[in-house]
């Protein structure tokens, strides 16, 4: 069984008072470095923060949030889930991850989106209208600016290049992945430029991604590009027992998630959908026990090489962190060794 590394991801929600209402977000990005610091000293292998501009979130700025943890953590990568490349400038989101490189000696990622959360574009002057080429556009040069060599560039999103020397430079490369929500475009588009492949699998079964998975690899080896480890990412909650993980877990996600949904057009979310959810879906929310099954159940099934967990539910997450970290992650790798002795046998027989 190969080795599988293990994330936690936050988008630094805002902790919420016994009314609903949203409390501090200074106090939620406080919270997100001591629990990032939990993680890194409990082997957790990377932490990854979201970029938002709603007020449920409090992180707007990954590479500042990251730039701080490079300064207080000692091993943990960090990286962002997700940058949205398509209302940003390339230039300036490398220039600022190679910072965030420098001050964690070499333990910067980032992880490269169009984002499901449109809030970024009117408030940065884009056009919804352009959504398409301003990713396409932006992940080219992107792409260009990670040889870390001299950059000629043209397009219709920003300004040219002509032999635009860009600094600073990082000592190793930039760690890149591309974060995808189920378009096969974007899978087939993140093969061709050979960035690892993460996956957004917030909501049915996992195996409905499996095909993903499969289409990536082609579209690699069509492209004559790497056929990276792919990775997943998913919400989850650990709290001791399995109805105080639910029962922490579901009113702040329903407060969030209504108020998106009417955004969205979408009816409220009822508990019945939750609990089944929670069930056979994809949020791992449960006692350590039954989140390291369902996890090792989804990697193994999946066959990816990372498994990101979306831990932060309002002010509740701290312990999350401490079981995740302590508790199922050991537990996942002894699940996923203990299987894969199973199968070796099998095979041997």
């Amino acid at each position: 069984m190969p080795d599988i590394t293990f994330g936690l991801d936050t988008f630094g929600d805002v902790p919420t008072d016994d009314d609903g209402a949203f409390v501090s977000h200074a106090r939620s990005i406080r919270q997100l470095v001591d629990e990032a610091v939990i993680a890194d000293e409990l082997g957790v292998d990377v932490f990854t923060v979201g970029e938002h501009h709603r007020p449920e979130y409090s992180v707007s700025s990954p590479e500042t949030v990251l730039a701080g943890l490079a300064t207080v953590t000692k091993r943990i990568r960090l990286g962002s889930g997700v940058t949205v490349l398509s209302s940003d400038d390339p230039v300036r989101v490398f220039q600022r991850f190679a910072t965030v490189d420098a001050l964690s000696e070499g333990r910067a990622e980032v992880i490269l989106g169009r984002g499901s959360f449109t809030e970024s574009f009117p408030l940065f002057g884009h056009d919804l209208a352009d959504y398409d080429v301003l990713f396409e556009e932006k992940i080219e040069l992107f792409a260009q600016l990670l040889r870390e060599d001299p950059v000629t560039w043209s397009g219709t999103t920003r300004a040219p290049l002509v032999d635009a020397d860009v600094f600073p430079k990082t000592e190793h490369g930039l760690r890149t992945w591309v974060g995808v929500g189920g378009s096969p475009q974007s899978v087939v588009r993140t093969a061709q430029y050979g960035f690892p492949l993460m996956l957004a699998i917030i909501g049915g079964q996992p195996e409905r991604f499996a095909p993903y998975l499969e289409l990536y690899r082609r579209a690699a080896a069509q492209f004559g590009t790497t056929v990276h480890p792919v990775g997943m990412h998913s919400p989850g909650f650990v709290a001791d027992t399995d109805e105080e993980a639910t029962e922490l877990f579901w009113p702040h996600y329903r407060v969030v998630r209504d108020r998106i949904g009417a955004l969205r057009g979408w009816p409220p979310v009822t508990r019945a959908e939750f609990d089944r959810e929670v069930a056979t879906g994809s949020m791992y929310i449960g006692s350590p026990e039954t989140v390291a099954q369902r996890i090792a159940r989804a990697v193994d099934t999946m066959g990816v090489g990372r498994f990101d967990m979306i831990y932060t539910s309002g002010g509740q997450s701290t312990r999350a962190v401490e079981l995740y970290g302590g508790v199922v992650v050991p537990r996942v790798r002894e699940l996923l060794a203990e299987r894969g002795d199973t199968q070796s046998q099998e095979a041997a027989a």
